[in-house]
């Protein structure tokens, strides 16, 4: 069939705004993509621990750059720009706001209370307000909680292999929300073996090289390292200040023990991560964070490092050796 010149000519012009359609639509739904917005307080996740919650994601069908996008936000260690990068997140108005340590999720949490949160956190969430119970969060955010209670158990397992101390040595930073909590429970400890325990401060690196002066000149024989992530963000100086002044410790996870640390116990990160991509997965598809109680993660792992052992002389008992997760030779 002929058609008409004026027909023709419309078939051309839809034709054109088809093709200038397409690629408008594609950025739309580009731009249209969730957004998941990942609050840290260090400078970056450590690679095993954002490979795991990739991971988690993927497990359900979410791949980033392909149906979903992240993004990251860092203090630098400076916790006073949380609040801040934070707000920001939420004036992206991302799908859900991803908060690594308790600091991070309390400026989250400060920031909205309708944006979804997922947090991984050190200590008790209950007790600084991000829910209000375990199973039934009750609000925006939910997550999954680490190392509660663990301190005087990590005390007892420095003392099992180093049974000659009778003075431990332990770092804080005043800036950890749960610092006095830590120090409480190391020091009951402490008390019920009979040792003398040595608490110092540090929320810097020359405060860092002060509290390790001040150990050797208490003549502190073992060293116990809480959960805390600026130790995380400055484990390279402070197990080479252990390894200067000869202290074996006992650190909070096994990324200090890879770096050359003596041994470490607690939670195990990367299976912590995997959970936190799980539950941000479920909350993309539907789910809310009040109907998702928060994991106590229970599944600990104790890694010793063998090679450091030797450097500091000590013989690590072989029944610890045999309760070991890893021992790295």
């Amino acid at each position: 069939m002929l058609l008409s010149r004026h027909t023709r000519r419309r078939a051309f012009i839809a034709g054109l705004g088809g093709a200038v359609t397409w690629p408008l639509l594609a950025r739309a739904q580009q731009q249209a993509l969730p957004v998941i917005g990942c609050l840290y307080s260090g400078v970056a996740p450590t690679p095993k621990g954002k490979e795991a919650f990739l991971r988690g994601l993927g497990e359900q069908g979410y791949i980033d750059g392909r149906n979903v996008t992240i993004d990251y936000r860092f203090a630098d260690n400076q916790y006073d720009r949380l609040p801040a990068l934070a707000a920001d997140l939420v004036g992206r108005r991302v799908s859900v706001i991803v908060a690594y340590g308790l600091v991070p999720a309390l400026a989250a949490k400060k920031a909205t209370n309708t944006i979804p949160i997922v947090f991984g956190v050190v200590g008790d969430p209950v007790k600084y307000g991000l829910v209000t119970s375990f199973n039934k969060p009750n609000g925006n955010a939910t997550g999954v909680a680490l190392n509660i209670g663990l301190e005087a158990k990590r005390l007892q397992i420095l003392h099992e292999a180093v049974p000659s101390a009778t003075v431990f040595a332990m770092l804080v930073n005043p800036a950890w929300p749960d610092a006095e909590t830590q120090v409480r429970e190391v020091s009951a400890a402490a008390a019920a073996l009979g040792r003398e325990l040595v608490v110092e401060k540090a929320s810097s690196e020359d405060e860092i090289d002060d509290a390790f002066a001040s150990f050797a000149r208490h003549r502190a024989i073992a060293l116990l390292i809480p959960p805390d992530l600026f130790f995380n963000e400055r484990r390279e100086q402070i197990i080479a200040l252990a390894a200067r002044n000869s202290l074996p410790a006992n650190y909070p996870g096994p990324q200090f023990v890879t770096a050359g640390g003596l041994m470490s116990y607690g939670t195990d990160l990367r299976y912590a991560n995997h959970e936190v991509g799980l539950y941000v997965a479920r909350i993309l598809k539907g789910d809310k964070p009040s109907d998702l109680p928060v994991q106590q993660l229970t599944k600990l792992e104790l890694v010793i490092n063998l090679k450091t052992a030797k450097a500091l002389g000590l013989d690590v008992p072989p029944s610890l050796l045999a309760r070991a997760d890893e021992v790295i030779e």
